[in-house]
């Protein structure tokens, strides 16, 4: 429960629809007795037992409601039955159509407004999973599968719609149907009513039961289709290996067996879920026979009740028994909702450790520089830094160069503040990098990576992401800068081609391209290049690198690279082993000497 309110508290910002769907539920749950009160007339009417009344009664106070209605009603049928039987008879199905009439608009009206509450909390909920996944740091997202992170966004918000939110348009209108319904039946017989409260909470209990185990049985199941959605993604992303491998088999047993236990633990969940209906629809023919043996007797061998007041009375039951149905079903939909709501707000809950705080400092310009002391930095047991010391000054250009897994993208990430250092301190013009506001530190850098990221979207719109103000002149201007405006102008639509997922239609050189274009246009103090070439024939490695030259022009620049042939200018070169600077120094000024450095550049060709 303590889940469904946490949930339900996305429900504020619609009160009004709340407050108007009560309304509404008030008077269906009116009307919805009353319509069968209107059955007796008709009923004695067809028995021949109305109660003649000539007299047309006074209103003496709301005391006396119950007595005055009854009388009024008496009195206009009687009207009715002096002329013709068959008037009296249509005169009061009128009045009972009339009420079923008002009771079902009634119910439209509260469904209606219940709706905008209803779909109006998922938006809310899809947004605030987003904008906290947006927001969280990257170590959370390598404790997740990206499958399990969708499902929880799409499948297990959707099971919030089928769970908790369904019971929003019962919550308000079954309570008060049997409020309404059991204060008429106590006004007609308290002994018979007392019998009918006897089976409602034992009724609740055997429903219960079948309840208690549904939330670990949704667990299983919402988990295992977090499991496959992962499978396919992984499938989708790297589907050129798994076919250049032929590794379709493996894939295919792998997503066959989740499959397989999303099956058997669905059939679990299902098969104690459909326990629910015929369960509650047998202990609702038990408490009618119940009724009818129980009222039966009060009719026919006491005389303390007439026979049209228990056959009303039996349709009040029965407007009981429907809406007790529904309130088992809800308590049984929170049980189940309990899963995805605790998925859910497991996003929504999660602690952001890099969070702004009120002492956090603005910082719209890099003056100074960089400055890594005694940095450790550590993977959870592995350790990717140790004692890391450096200073990168305003307007120059590092290069980090080493063998794979030195630590060198490891130096990067920690510039962008995507991870939090273990020990020491990384200042930005003196500054901890803890205590810089994060859209300002976003701000100050520009990131082109080896894997270019592009969206499905427009050429313009990729190369202006980090600078939605930026006009179509500017989008231009940086598409020259990075040589890349020669084959954005030969595309069918230009600039306002849509790239499609991943930008595949796109080479590899073009690719980068675009990526450096992006760069230029947010125009960053610091420009971080993490192997932004290595990955490119000699043609395109040419047009990137004078693209890049042209980037990295007055800029403070970290540049990341395996290929030591786009290095040769940089002020420092800073050679990484195991998280270590093992030699750092000007490109002629390590290869004067006998250093690892040189090594490296003997074994590559320029």
């Amino acid at each position: 429960m303590s889940y469904f309110i946490k949930i339900i508290r996305f429900s504020l910002p619609y009160k009004k629809f709340a407050f108007l769907n009560i309304f509404f539920n008030i008077l269906y749950a009116l009307f919805s007795a009353l319509a069968y009160v209107a059955m007796i007339p008709m009923m004695q009417i067809l028995f021949g037992t109305t109660k003649k009344t000539y007299n047309q009664p006074k209103y003496e106070g709301i005391s006396e409601l119950k007595s005055f209605v009854e009388e009024f009603f008496n009195f206009k049928v009687t009207q009715y039955l002096e002329q013709d039987a068959g008037l009296a008879l249509l005169f009061v199905i009128v009045m009972v159509i009339f009420l079923f009439f008002l009771k079902n608009i009634f119910n439209y009206l509260a469904m209606f407004f219940i709706t905008f509450l209803r779909n109006g909390i998922l938006k809310d909920i899809r947004n605030s999973l987003y904008n906290k996944t947006i927001s969280l740091p990257l170590n959370f997202f390598t404790e997740k599968k990206k499958g399990d992170l969708m499902a929880r966004i799409s499948s297990d918000v959707l099971e919030l719609q089928h769970s908790f939110l369904s019971i929003l348009e019962s919550i308000i209108r079954d309570p008060l149907t049997i409020l309404f319904s059991l204060i008429v039946m106590f006004s007609f017989s308290t002994k018979l009513t007392f019998f009918v409260l006897v089976f409602i909470p034992l009724s609740g209990a055997i429903i219960s039961q079948i309840g208690k185990s549904l939330r670990r049985k949704s667990a299983r199941v919402q988990n295992e289709q977090g499991e496959f959605l992962s499978i396919l993604e992984e499938t989708l992303g790297g589907i050129k290996i798994i076919k250049a491998f032929n590794a379709q088999n493996k894939f295919v047993k792998k997503f066959g067996k989740s499959t397989q236990r999303f099956f058997h633990f669905s059939n679990k969940l299902l098969n104690r879920q459909n326990l629910a209906s015929p369960i509650s629809e047998f202990l609702g023919i038990l408490v009618i026979s119940g009724l009818l043996w129980f009222g039966g007797r009060m009719v026919l061998v006491d005389q303390t009740l007439s026979g049209a007041i228990f056959l009303s009375y039996l349709g009040l039951a029965y407007n009981i028994l429907t809406p007790a149905k529904g309130i088992s079903k809800a308590f049984y939909n929170i049980k189940k909702g309990d899963a995805a709501a605790q998925r859910v707000l497991d996003i929504l809950e999660a602690k952001d450790d890099m969070e702004d705080t009120s002492e956090s400092i603005g910082l719209k310009h890099l003056r100074k520089g960089i400055k890594f002391e005694k940095v450790f930095f550590s993977y959870g047991n592995k350790s990717v830094l140790e004692n890391f010391s450096l200073e990168i000054k305003k307007g120059q250009t590092i290069a980090l160069v080493g063998p794979s897994g030195g630590g060198k993208t490891t130096v990067a990430n920690l510039i962008n503040r995507f991870y939090e250092i273990g020990k020491g301190q990384l200042k930005i013009d003196d500054i901890p990098i803890n205590q810089i506001k994060k859209s300002d530190l976003y701000q100050l850098t520009g990131v082109v990576t080896q894997d270019s990221i592009l969206f499905n979207d427009s050429v313009q719109n990729n190369i202006a992401l980090g600078n939605p103000l930026a006009t179509k002149k500017d989008v231009v201007e940086a598409a020259i800068i990075a040589n890349a405006y020669g084959f954005i102008e030969k595309l069918n639509d230009g600039f306002d081609t849509v790239i499609g997922e991943g930008g595949n239609m796109f080479s590899g050189g073009q690719k980068q391209r675009l990526s450096i274009a992006r760069a230029v246009l947010k125009n960053p103090d610091i420009l971080i290049l993490d192997e932004a070439t290595s990955s490119l024939d000699t043609g395109s490695e040419k047009l990137v690198q004078n693209a890049l030259e042209n980037l990295m022009k007055d800029r403070t620049s970290l540049v990341i690279a395996h290929r030591l042939s786009t290095i040769k200018k940089a002020d420092l070169i800073v050679l990484l082993d195991k998280g270590k600077i093992i030699e750092k120094g000007t490109h002629q000024g390590l290869l004067k000497k006998d250093s690892f450095y040189k090594k490296l550049v003997e074994l590559q060709t320029f």
